[in-house]
């Protein structure tokens, strides 16, 4: 399987420290383990000049106050609040100056960012996506990129999970209904 670099970005989910390093509030070991496959993704999407792309999740200060229904905090407590530590790109994945980097507040990169407009401004139409956690910021957005006929591939082995059967989950949902799944090792580009 061979990605095309002009077309392919490398799409990196929510790799903050609020959720990779050990003092963040939703710190999941796996996230943390992540870093290193991540880190090699990122790498050999440099190597060939392909796009980088990372997401950070963020939250204003009352984002939910006014929700009829959603409201993360409710299940998560509260998180990577704006202007806060938690919500930097961990330590270990230096974003470069050519990287793009998509702030949301959703589980969804897509929801209400200028992820969508970047991507097809660049004429992006396969991504290879990585980071965490896999059954829900990578889950939602490979949908909403499959939905929007990208070619979502989530990198089955750089993901981070708070359980094992979380990752088994999210990837067999994805393979079935709407992306494709590839171990680091299966990426070539052409």
């Amino acid at each position: 399987m061979q990605f095309d670099p002009e077309t392919t970005a490398v799409v990196v989910i929510d790799m903050q420290n609020g959720f990779c390093h050990p003092e963040g509030s939703l710190y999941a070991p796996d996230s943390e383990a992540a870093i290193g496959p991540v880190r090699e993704v990122i790498e050999l999407a440099r190597t060939v000049g392909a796009q980088v792309i990372y997401t950070r999740d963020v939250h204003p200060e009352g984002q939910f106050d006014d929700t009829h229904y959603y409201d993360e905090f409710d299940r998560w407590g509260e998180h990577v609040l704006e202007g806060t530590w938690e919500t930097e790109i961990v330590e270990g994945l230096p974003v470069e100056s050519d990287d793009h980097v998509v702030t949301k507040h959703t589980y969804d990169a897509f929801y209400r960012t200028d992820l969508e407009g970047f991507l097809d401004t660049h004429g992006i139409r396969d991504l290879l996506i990585c980071g965490t956690l896999a059954n829900v910021c990578v889950l939602h957005t490979a949908g909403s990129a499959g939905l929007r006929d990208f070619r979502p591939v989530i990198v089955e082995n750089a993901v981070g999970v708070i359980e094992d059967e979380h990752r088994e989950y999210a990837l067999e949902h994805t393979d079935w209904l709407f992306g494709e799944i590839r171990p680091i090792e299966a990426i070539q580009f052409a």
